[in-house]
């Protein structure tokens, strides 16, 4: 088997790879950081490697992708992918099933639905073999971006796990916690994914709070997790208008 420790160094470089060439323009300074710990994990995967009798190698030349539709005032939308329809009328707050494509360099244009004329998105994309991603198009349709998030939703047998997606434009920093308990996922800022952490199955009552303090914006009551998956909440919507503040949970 490959060795865990490479998995989670080429994992982290190709996250803060994506999060440099999102920031590249909008955030100068967020590019460089974050480039600068792509390079620190690449360069930890190599040295793991160096160190390993086993010889990291990424899985066959496929992956897996699927889209978030995030932005709350955009439209339904088509997406397509080197100019061939991928998805078709997916709605604010729909998730498409993982889509299982050759790895390589990609176009993706995102219109209104039904309309091929001027996309509202379009990115040049590089998928990894072997690599889950999801894509979300999030902000207000006049300033939409996509956001890029590397996946990994493999759990060992009877594991349960969660990571947090903040996607509200208007919400300041957030703490995720049980209700009445525990904090989960500390200061979570917009456009920002946390890691996978490790919980215990079975129904469970959240709540996201604004960070640092025990003011509830938005409750989760009754969020059930069932063993041997991985999940994400998003938080979408607004925190001040319509649609409002609300979570979508997605198994991945």
């Amino acid at each position: 088997m490959p060795n865990p420790e490479i998995n989670e160094y080429v994992y982290q470089a190709l996250m803060y790879d994506m999060y440099a060439c999102y920031y590249k323009y909008s955030d100068p300074n967020k590019h460089v950081m974050y480039y600068q710990m792509h390079l620190k994990a690449l360069q930890q995967a190599i040295q793991s490697q160096a160190g390993s009798r086993v010889p990291y190698q990424m899985n066959s030349g496929m992956t897996s992708a699927r889209v978030f539709h995030a932005s709350p005032d955009a439209p339904a939308v088509d997406v397509y992918l080197n100019g061939n329809l991928a998805l078709r009328n997916l709605k604010y707050k729909e998730i498409s099933e993982f889509m299982h494509l050759p790895a390589g360099q990609y176009r993706l244009d995102i219109y209104p639905t039904g309309s091929t004329t001027s996309p509202v998105l379009s990115e040049t994309l590089l998928f990894m073999p072997g690599v889950t991603y999801t894509f979300t198009a999030a902000g207000p349709v006049s300033r939409l971006k996509l956001f890029p998030i590397v996946d990994k939703p493999f759990v060992s047998a009877g594991e349960t796990k969660v990571k947090f997606v903040h996607l509200s434009p208007d919400a300041p920093a957030v703490d995720v916690a049980v209700k009445d308990g525990d904090i989960l996922f500390p200061n979570v800022s917009y456009m920002t994914a946390t890691k996978y952490i490790t919980v215990p199955a079975g129904r469970i009552d959240l709540e996201v709070r604004l960070a640092g303090t025990q003011t509830v914006v938005l409750p989760v009551p009754k969020v059930q997790l069932r063993s041997d998956t991985a999940y994400t909440i998003f938080a979408v919507g607004l925190a001040n208008g319509n649609p409002p503040l609300e979570a979508v949970l997605a198994r991945g």
